[in-house]
């Protein structure tokens, strides 16, 4: 008899340490809040958001904010803050759009194939600018980033009215970019197939490369990083140049996804892409978290825009609840720091 107590308090106390460890585990409970944002917009919009055309919708949608979201993680893991994607963004798409329909003697319209390219180019060197002016000139991240925010909103209205004539929506893009829509693999659209495979380049960079771990060690002290021999400032520069990439990349598949262009079409990316960066489990002093929280953090935010959207909230709204998230993370971050004496 009490060996049979004995084998029930030990099975028990097996259970409860499982479960204990499952609550610590930071990705578990992110998996459970998605399955319960799930359920509960499943029946606020009575099954709507589980529908086929609906999910391929949230798909890629969250996808465009995945990848801009990446880049975020990149320079967030070193300490640092791009609030400039959004902006970066809309440049890129409305220079595209430009040089694929503007008429000849000014920029365009050149094939879609050099149009691309130029956009890539030119979030990458957004993203270069950001990293000099924060490692050389050591401004801050928050003032350089909404600097470069503001510069590249301004050009994007710029590159818009060349269509135009003002800068409103540029319409009429070259028919590759529907066809690029209306492509995937096995259902799978374009923008979801071209994130999974930043998402998995991107994990693999940083954990199973010399620079991954030097992103974690200047995030986590740039003077222990220096001393063990890496250098801050180059890590810096790079992952901001990779940000404006990814930005771009974002941009494009936007772009694609609604067959226009205005410097409206990325919405609050910059938002976006930090609240899910932090829901994710990235700690915004840097050197703490891993891109499979952030890709839950994308889930999260994209099912919580898509469930919202569908119920019909204002904007005005939805940004408060976002914006109360990443008030609430932060928080909850920095007391952990201060609790553990980090």
């Amino acid at each position: 008899m009490s060996d049979g107590s004995s084998y029930q308090q030990f099975s028990g106390s097996k259970v409860r340490g499982n479960v204990s460890r499952l609550a610590r585990n930071e990705n578990f409970v992110l998996g459970a809040i998605l399955v319960v944002l799930v359920v509960m917009f499943t029946v606020t919009t009575r099954g709507v958001i589980l529908r086929p055309g609906n999910v391929r919708n949230f798909a890629t949608q969250a996808s465009v904010t995945g990848l801009a979201t990446v880049g975020q993680a990149f320079v967030i893991l070193t300490g640092g803050i791009d609030l400039s994607v959004g902006g970066t963004a809309a440049m890129a798409l409305c220079l595209g759009a430009a040089l694929m329909t503007t008429t000849p003697g000014y920029l365009g319209p050149i094939g879609a194939g050099p149009a691309v390219l130029i956009m890539l180019l030119v979030g990458a060197g957004f993203g270069a600018v950001n990293g000099l002016v924060v490692t050389r000139l050591r401004v801050s991240p928050l003032i350089t980033t909404l600097a470069t925010w503001h510069i590249a909103l301004g050009l994007a209205s710029h590159f818009a009215a060349l269509s135009t004539g003002k800068p409103v929506i540029i319409l009429e893009l070259p028919k590759v970019l529907a066809v690029m829509r209306q492509g995937g693999i096995g259902g799978v659209s374009v923008a979801a197939v071209v994130f999974i495979a930043v998402f998995i380049i991107g994990y693999f960079i940083l954990n199973h490369t010399s620079f991954g771990k030097s992103v974690y060690a200047v995030g986590g002290s740039e003077a222990s990083a220096w001393l063990s021999g890496i250098k801050p400032r180059n890590i810096k520069f790079w992952v901001y140049l990779v940000s404006g990439l990814f930005t771009a990349i974002a941009g494009l598949l936007q772009m694609t996804r609604v067959l226009a262009a205005s410097t409206q079409l990325m919405g609050a990316l910059e938002l976006d892409t930090i609240a899910a960066v932090v829901v994710g489990g990235v700690s915004l002093f840097g050197g703490g978290g891993n891109l499979i929280g952030v890709l839950m953090g994308v889930l999260i935010i994209g099912v919580a825009n898509n469930g919202m959207n569908l119920m019909g909230l204002n904007a005005w709204l939805q940004n408060m609840v976002k914006g109360g998230t990443i008030f609430a993370v932060v928080a909850i971050d920095a007391r952990r720091r201060n609790r553990s004496g980090g």
